[in-house]
């Protein structure tokens, strides 16, 4: 059967057999899980979402992470990184299958899951069943519920620490790391009361990254900054980075041998840079095409080599590393120009 029958001719008989199922027993309930996987591994996403309507064993076997990991590796935005490994094991794969087909057909729900007063671009981070959503000077933890589709109102921890608004701030080894308008970076504990701030900059910390207890700030004031985050060295810089440009983003390497800044553009300068983490020097710009005034407003790695921009030109490109050039671009909407990774 597996040879011969196509994906449909599949489907209509384990819906026969799942027909049958209150009458008697079947034999395909009784086949070992491996056998399964492959006969359903000739089955495209519709027709295994279909299947799941059959009986309630069904269901819960297409309910599996196994059944759709092959369509989640070839997904876009579904967790998995370009060698396989899977980045957000909290999550159902199926259901990351599911919003990876939104993502590239443009489909989503338009509800409202929150709202506030002040008119302010909030990041948001999710972890998990945890939607971390910066509101002015606060991070506030919200609570999803099981059903994923909807979140509790109420806060059940808020983070402080500025005393203007948050610019960004990102999760890394249990911790958040933010920093805001005030030039201040402040690190949180995400499950405890742990807290501490230090000044930074001499302006608004724009962007913050942070890998292996090593933290990278980027400031308005033309600086990009080094940190530790060892407790005995907390807010100890290690290298001062001089720009001479306003930095909108940085993202250190997954090999924490260098990071990447963006910047403004204002200069003559690409506004891609990639700097030695270790020593603070250049090592090497990428791009000569970027029009005055094109900022970078995030960067993101995808891999030790390659990764993605985005800024003020509406352009997304991908980059390799090892060529300092971008091997394609995506032009995007207007509206693109306040989206970030």
């Amino acid at each position: 059967m597996i040879k011969t029958d196509t994906g449909k001719s599949v489907v209509t008989r384990l819906r026969v057999s799942g027909r049958k199922l209150q009458q008697g027993p079947e034999m395909w309930p009784n086949l070992p899980e491996e056998i399964l996987l492959v006969i359903f591994s000739y089955l495209d996403a519709q027709a295994l979402g279909r299947l799941a309507q059959v009986c309630r064993k069904l269901r819960h076997f297409t309910g599996k992470d196994a059944v759709w990991r092959g369509f989640a590796k070839k997904g876009l935005n579904s967790g998995f990184s370009h060698q396989g490994t899977d980045t957000a094991s909290g999550i159902s794969i199926k259901e990351r299958v599911r919003v990876s087909k939104n993502w590239k057909n443009g489909c989503c729900r338009r509800d409202t899951m929150l709202k506030w007063k002040r008119n302010l671009m909030p990041w948001i981070c999710l972890d998990r069943d945890l939607l971390y959503l910066s509101q002015a000077e606060e991070i506030r933890a919200y609570r999803l519920h099981s059903n994923v589709k909807s979140l509790h109102r109420q806060p059940f921890a808020a983070f402080l620490g500025h005393r203007e608004d948050v610019c960004r701030f990102v999760l890394a080894s249990s911790h958040i790391i933010s920093g805001g308008g005030d030039g201040r970076i402040a690190i949180h504990k995400a499950h405890s009361t742990f807290s501490i701030q230090f000044t930074a900059h001499d302006q608004d910390v724009n962007c913050v990254d942070c890998h292996r207890g090593i933290i990278v700030s980027g400031s308005r004031d033309q600086t990009a900054k080094v940190w530790s985050l060892s407790s005995s060295r907390v807010g100890q810089c290690l290298h001062t980075i001089q720009t001479d440009d306003r930095v909108w983003s940085v993202a250190i390497n997954p090999m924490l041998s260098s990071f990447i800044t963006g910047t403004a553009c204002c200069g003559h300068s690409s506004p891609l840079r990639i700097w030695d983490l270790q020593s603070g020097q250049l090592i090497t710009c990428l791009g000569t095409d970027f029009r005055r005034g094109a900022g970078v407003l995030d960067v993101c790695y995808e891999t030790p080599y390659t990764l993605l921009s985005c800024g003020y030109d509406t352009y997304i490109r991908y980059w390799d590393s090892r060529t300092s050039t971008s091997s394609s671009t995506l032009r995007s909407s207007e509206s693109s120009r306040k989206v970030c990774f």
